[in-house]
């Protein structure tokens, strides 16, 4: 049961940003997230860009543990990820410190645009 994704490439003071292109759910376990950096990693690009509704819905349930597991990848193969979506209105007071932390921190940002995205992962 293997999902495919197709990745676009943008350009950012002369970065390669992987902005996945999927309209299904495509992060299901942390294999994926690895597949999806070796992908983009051979497309010369160490920044990805993912789409809240690409990741499983256990990723934003902290207690899971997945999204340690999948972020903890990101920052040890240095490959910068943001994930856009609507993040304002979220309930859980640990995911919102999870995600208020994060984006001071930079290597993992959550975002509402690709613009924002990009900016975030400029830097």
């Amino acid at each position: 049961n293997i999902l495919f994704m197709t990745l676009e490439y943008r350009q950012i003071n002369g970065q390669k940003v992987a902005l996945a292109v999927a309209d299904h759910l495509f992060i299901r376990e942390t294999q994926d997230a690895l597949d999806l950096m070796a992908d983009a990693s051979y497309q010369g690009a160490d920044r990805i860009i993912l789409f809240e509704y690409q990741l499983a819905p256990e990723f934003f349930d902290l207690k899971s543990g997945m999204a340690g597991e999948i972020l903890q990848k990101f920052s040890t193969y240095r490959v910068k990820l943001a994930v856009l979506g609507k993040f304002s209105n979220v309930q859980s007071k640990p995911l919102r410190d999870f995600i208020r932390e994060s984006n001071r921190y930079g290597h993992v940002n959550f975002a509402g645009s690709e613009e924002e995205a990009l900016e975030k992962l400029a830097k």
